[in-house]
């Protein structure tokens, strides 16, 4: 199972010089010092990437592929070198297998529509958890829609956990794809992700990952978790929003059809057949998000550099911090409690509604997240319609929790 790695090189991260990275962390909100705790919606981009990217626009702005002038030679050169730190961050055994996308949403619906269109009918099942972002819930009910194939949804415990024992009742011969979150946005929960992806290969059903909330925190490697499909965001790790991945296992990708039409997914063109494109290629139609991509492999290098296993160690000891410290709030309930975490922590606080409290943490400088997380039926099973979520990013410090604990008090003492 990928889980956080207690690694005692975590002990060598300079968190000052860290810091230092991020100009947006060096301003004041509301004449307090900001102090970010909403990694879990975007993280903060360090000099490295917003240099990245402003380069590019400075000395590289061209179209990439097909262009024999040395700006477009250049911006190639710089997509296609993102397109290969993706690759290795993942690990996937092929360039071909990385597709750039708008981020994990447009990759799930990728994947659901040019895949499931082709091999979804009446009767089939998809298997999901009661933990999934919308994003990995609605493209399978439109695809349900499109295909006549069934939506089944695997338990979540009391706990945050995901039930094995309901996830297993639900796999049959009718099981055709499973898709489920590695980390959870609203909880944080850790899903055992190799043991989910053998229970569905056992079942004869492919699996796909959202990998949106791991990548920021944990290594990811596809070849050994052997799934079939991992999607992720830019901006949750660091990079630029408008950007993310889909790792596919090259046959699946080479059966797909391609998921949108136009320009640079094609070979030739004429009125009565086109040949498309080779992978990854032949799903990336358009002109792509040209910067973005060369500021995702700045980030994959900025990944890299701090080093992951470092990077979980920190905020594993954070996440055990602030755990600690919002046990001690009278009134307060943290949702979520598995044993594997990463990144977050949901609670609600007796008598008081999240978007009631959110504005006093802002105006102590603090960004917290409040409302439902997208995860809706997540809220409804918890028997809540929203909760506050402080998630963590590598520049986060124990500093930062002892002010949201001391922030939470203050509005206590407000609005009881």
């Amino acid at each position: 199972m990928t889980t956080t790695t207690h690694n005692s090189t975590a002990a060598t991260l300079d968190l000052d010089a860290v810091r230092a990275e991020f100009p947006i962390l060096q301003q004041q909100v509301h004449g307090k010092p900001l102090i970010y705790l909403d990694s879990a919606a975007t993280t903060q981009k360090p000099q490295c990437v917003i240099d990245a990217v402003r380069a590019y626009y400075e000395c590289d702005n061209a179209n990439v592929h097909r262009g024999v002038h040395t700006l477009s030679q250049r911006a190639t050169d710089g997509y296609e070198l993102a397109r290969d730190k993706v690759r290795s961050l993942l690990n996937a055994k092929d360039r071909a297998e990385i597709v750039f996308t708008r981020g994990t949403t447009e990759a799930i619906n990728l994947v659901a529509q040019a895949w499931g269109r082709t091999n979804l009918r009446e009767g089939d099942e998809i298997l999901i958890t009661h933990m999934e972002h919308h994003s990995n819930i609605v493209p399978w009910q439109l695809i349900c829609e499109q295909t006549g194939a069934k939506l089944k949804v695997a338990p979540v415990t009391d706990t945050g956990e995901l039930d094995l024992g309901g996830f297993k009742s639900l796999l049959s011969d009718r099981t055709k794809l499973v898709a489920c979150v590695h980390v959870s946005n609203a909880l944080g929960t850790i899903n055992p992700v190799e043991t989910l992806t053998r229970l569905a290969h056992d079942a004869g059903a492919v699996m796909l990952i959202d990998g949106a909330q791991a990548t920021p925190h944990l290594k990811i490697d596809v070849q050994a978790i052997g799934c079939d499909f991992y999607a992720c965001s830019a901006h949750k790790m660091y990079g630029p929003t408008g950007i993310g991945a889909l790792y596919g296992r090259r046959e699946l990708l080479e059966l797909m059809p391609p998921y949108q039409g136009g320009g640079e997914m094609i070979k030739s063109v004429t009125f009565e057949k086109t040949i498309y494109n080779d992978l990854p290629h032949k799903f990336e139609a358009g002109t792509p998000n040209i910067a973005g991509a060369i500021g995702f492999g700045a980030a994959v290098d900025f990944l890299n550099r701090i080093g992951l296993d470092r990077i979980a160690q920190h905020e594993r000891e954070l996440l055990d911090h602030g755990m600690s410290l919002l046990d001690q709030v009278e009134g307060l309930t943290q949702i979520g409690r598995a044993k594997e975490k990463a990144g977050a922590m949901s609670f609600i606080l007796e008598g008081m509604h999240p978007y009631d409290v959110a504005p006093i943490l802002d105006y102590a400088g603090l960004a917290v997240r409040d409302g439902h997380h997208c995860t809706q039926p997540l809220m409804e099973r918890f028997g809540v319609t929203a909760t506050l979520r402080a998630s963590l990013g590598v520049y986060n410090r124990r500093e930062d929790l002892d002010a949201l604990i001391e922030a939470i008090e203050r509005a206590r003492k407000m609005l009881v």
